[in-house]
């Protein structure tokens, strides 16, 4: 039996009777179904689907239709269990412990066959007083009840009322009550993911001996005084003190670059103590905050906190210290009802651009360190400083929260309620209030966090009536509501956290709902807070369909992932798009005639005899279709921070849905599953950049804004260029005089009626396409923009585009030199199944040559991406 030993802080220098010991229990353990009839080895932190899958008794969970196949795995009552030996003394410690710190999710904890607890919580950490059951060899057991019978069960104790929903839409194929466990929402499904309600240990457990007092969490908060203009660090400390004598000490901290270093002394009551330290930092030294990505660096800065107490004892903490004050702005604007809603980061008014995060797996041992990497830079590298981390998924794992700190991604972190109403009963209440106060306490640290959310949708789902209540029933709704966000949760969050803003829930009229009860009448009204908005029936083409509001927090458009990525969860009878896989991978209603009705106002559908390349051809529409919709709906956005037209406007975030894929299906995400990136994606890195020239047209006029997220005014030069489809020459070019472009704001740079452009350039709406990009000099400074005059199936002059490329490697980067003999829309490079990205893709090629890099993920050889490269157009499948 191999065992982790690991020595707690440090050891006191009075002898093994001071010393605190952690005795890892990771690693292998057995798992077994509630009849015994299946008993096999399974890992922690892991998952029973994980302990099967490995074991090779079910196959990858994704693959066809296992999630369907698998349901029997959730249904049963598995139980975990090891023995493990303590390699010390049980009997020199005062007090020994069992850690739990995350168990999905409802449990009931056996130590050498004596009950030492229970767990209903997935999001809580656990700690049990085993000092008297504890021997030198021993016997743990964890009873999991299924949460799929666990929720029906909680939901039918519920006998005053209903609390709906029941159960999701049949289209999900998934479990019911999600709503009365405090479990990952989305693992009983959702319109994007399937049903995986998992049972297991996703977290570290350990046992936690020690004598005198303990550590037992850390945490701190940076706050700056607006009065003195000075820095200072609350410190928060939570002791469990063993000792009958009070303990006595000093603590010490030290920030080394900022020539702090503080003595303070402390005594410690027997019982569990909280201490609260205030320190001042030292007011000569210049700190340098951190800033999201874009706007600055990320400077943070290492301290160290000792805690010398009576009798030797000591403990030692290190952590980054980051600085960063973040406001939320509500507030009149003139000529607009209403009231702004935006985010001041160290006092400077910051556009928020990015997406939504889902949970990156319906298996959480299966997200490495590698994986989050990969999809938080892939943000960054769109030009992303934001991400909102979703109410039906996970609070993140630390390493997550690790590196949107280092990388200068902004969370938006939800309370993990979503898409439900909840039940008000004392034990559910008790239990979100602990999960909360954990969560803070865990989190709170974080620069990158800048607000605390209540939900997701439940105050619309309320008082837009998703579920059909009865007027005279209303109240008691609205009072669970108010009861659960207001009263419990953001009582929780104001007791622990005062650095950042709390709203009850997204979308929320902010300052109008807490005005009016903490529920407005209508959410979704434009004039306040954040605004959801999804329209899969107009024309996405037209951003008149779109909302205005101050903040767009969730909206997009759905496609399919790459065919290399749905063919490892498929077989040949299942690639084309009626088939019965397609139709079991889209949950939501409707959603590919939905995604083909959008492509096919623009576009002509994919027609051929060759029924992969027809599905393939499909693919790709869809992914053309998602990108230029969420393109012309973020654009909008983008360009209407500085302006009100008729009460709208002044819109300073645009956080479109979603990012990431939970697995290998339709869904609204720029990221596959796997990390490849979606036409969307790229498109992103356009329409997020810091600069950018956003073209549109308004009654026969063609417009073009200039977009600055910058912190300086920006001298440039627009150039305006139409092409028709038949030339890879410009028939008309033009560039303006230099003008100022202003910090964090958008104007009207370019006005052109598109008759008389028509006219100069000797052109017809069918027969022309124009670009547009801004430079200094010879230098372009912004991406290159395109606006289509016509929908793409009515072009006139298009021809079949031939595209070669030649592939060279320069060290770790693969440079990709392509040559085309006619204007080609929508290019696509694709290397199949190799990981990595392009510099650019899904790109209007309307010149003979273009160099484009690849950078690759993991080691890979040219003649892997020779074998691998393929590339299409739009004029490929006309």
């Amino acid at each position: 039996m191999r065992l982790r030993l690991l020595l707690l802080l440090a050891l006191c220098g009075a002898g093994p009777a001071a010393a605190a010991f952690s005795v890892s229990l990771r690693g292998s353990w057995r798992v077994r179904s509630q009849n015994r009839s299946l008993e096999l080895p399974g890992e922690v932190p892991g998952c029973v689907h994980s302990a099967l899958f490995q074991q090779r008794l079910i196959q990858d969970p994704y693959y066809r239709f296992n999630d369907r196949n698998y349901r029997w795995i959730a249904l049963d009552n598995w139980t975990y269990s090891k023995n493990f030996v303590i390699p010390f003394d049980i009997a020199e410690w005062q007090k020994v412990n069992l850690i739990l710190e995350g168990v999905d999710t409802v449990t009931k904890v056996l130590l050498n066959g004596v009950p030492v607890g229970e767990t209903d919580n997935m999001f809580r950490r656990y700690r049990f007083d085993i000092t008297h059951v504890v021997k030198a060899v021993n016997f743990i057991e964890l009873y999991f009840q299924s949460p799929v019978l666990y929720a029906d069960q909680r939901s039918k104790a519920h006998t005053s009322y209903e609390v709906p929903p029941s159960c999701p839409p049949s289209e999900q194929e998934g479990e019911c009550h999600v709503n009365f466990i405090r479990k990952e929402q989305c693992s009983f499904s959702w319109d994007w993911g399937p049903s995986f309600p998992t049972q297991g240990i996703w977290k570290d457990v350990r046992i936690e001996a020690y004598n005198i007092c303990h550590l037992e969490s850390f945490t701190f908060s940076p706050i700056y005084d607006d009065r003195t203009q000075e820095w200072n660090l609350e410190i928060e400390s939570s002791f469990d003190v063993v000792s009958s004598k009070p303990v006595s000490g000093q603590v010490i901290v030290a920030i080394p670059k900022l020539q702090t270093r503080q003595t303070h002394g402390i005594k410690l009551q027997h019982g569990e103590r909280i201490v609260k330290l205030f320190v001042k930092i030292n007011k000569n030294i210049i700190i340098e905050p951190w800033w999201p990505h874009g706007h600055g660096n990320q400077t943070g800065y290492n301290m160290t906190i000792l805690f010398k107490l009576d009798g030797g004892l000591s403990f030692e903490k290190s952590a980054k210290v980051y600085f960063r004050t973040v406001e939320l702005i509500e507030e009149p604007i003139e000529e607009s009802p209403g009231l702004s809603f935006y985010f001041k980061i160290n006092g400077f008014p910051i556009f928020l651009k990015g997406s939504n995060w889902i949970p990156a797996d319906s298996f959480q041992d299966r997200v490495t360190s590698a994986m989050l990497r990969r999809l938080l830079k892939s943000a960054v590298d769109a030009n992303m400083n934001t991400l909102r981390v979703w109410g039906g998924g996970i609070y993140e794992q630390d390493e997550f929260y690790e590196l949107c700190d280092e990388l200068g991604i902004m969370i938006w972190q939800d309370f993990m309620f979503a898409c439900a109403l909840y039940p008000t009963d004392r034990g559910f209440v008790d239990s979100v209030r602990a999960e909360v106060a954990y969560q803070i306490m865990r989190l709170k640290s974080h620069p990158s966090i800048i607000i605390w959310s209540g939900n997701n949708e439940n105050e619309a789902a309320l008082m837009m009536n998703w579920y059909a209540i009865q007027p005279s029933d209303m109240p008691t709704y609205i009072n669970d509501y108010v009861t659960l966000y207001v009263k419990n949760i953001r009582k929780v969050v104001l007791k622990g956290d005062q650095t950042r803003p709390f709203i009850t829930s997204s979308p929320t009229n902010g300052a109008q709902s807490v005005a009016e009860g903490w529920v407005a009448k209508n959410p979704y009204d434009t004039h306040f807070g954040d605004v959801h908005f999804y329209d899969y029936t107009g024309d996405c083409w037209d951003w008149t369909i779109f909302p205005k509001p101050r903040f767009a927090s969730e909206y997009g458009y759905q496609s399919w992932p790459s065919f290399s990525t749905l063919e490892k969860v498929s077989s040949e009878e299942d690639w084309f798009y009626k088939s019965n896989f397609s139709l079991h991978r889209q949950h939501h209603a409707n959603g590919n005639s939905e995604m083909l009705h959008q492509a096919r106002l623009h576009f002509k559908l994919p027609q051929s005899a060759d029924r992969l390349r027809m599905f393939r051809d499909t693919i790709y529409l869809t992914q053309v279709m998602q990108a230029q919709c969420v393109k012309t709906e973020t654009e909008l956005y983008r360009r209407s921070r500085s302006e009100i037209v008729d009460g709208e406007g002044h819109t300073m975030g645009a956080l479109y849905w979603q990012l990431n894929d939970i697995w290998q299906a339709p869904s609204w995400s720029s990221l596959e599953y796997g990390g490849k990136w979606k036409m969307l994606h790229y498109f992103a890195q356009h329409f997020f950049a810091p600069l950018l020239p956003v073209g549109f047209e308004n009654n026969d006029v063609f417009f073009i804004y200039g977009v600055s997220d910058l912190h300086s005014d920006c001298n440039v030069t627009l150039t305006v260029r139409v092409h028709t489809w038949s030339s890879l020459e410009p028939v008309c070019s033009e560039a303006t005089k230099g003008f100022v472009v202003k910090a964090g704001g958008s104007a009207l740079i370019y006005k052109e009626p598109v008759p008389e452009m028509l006219r100069r350039c000797s052109c017809t709406r069918r027969s022309c396409v124009v670009s547009f990009y801004l430079s200094t000099g010879s230098k372009p400074l912004s991406p290159t923009n395109h606006h289509f005059l016509s929908s793409l199936k009515e072009a006139e002059g298009l021809q079949k585009a031939h595209i070669t490329a030649v592939i060279s490697q320069r060290r770790d980067t693969f440079v990709f030199d392509l040559a085309t003999s006619a204007v080609a829309p929508f290019v696509w490079l694709d290397v199949g199944s190799i990981a990595g990205r392009f510099s650019d893709n899904g790109f209007l090629l309307t010149e003979k040559t273009r160099t484009v890099l690849f950078y690759p993920w993991e080691p890979t050889s040219k003649s892997e991406l020779e074998r691998s490269f393929h590339v299409t157009s739009l004029t490929d499948i006309y």
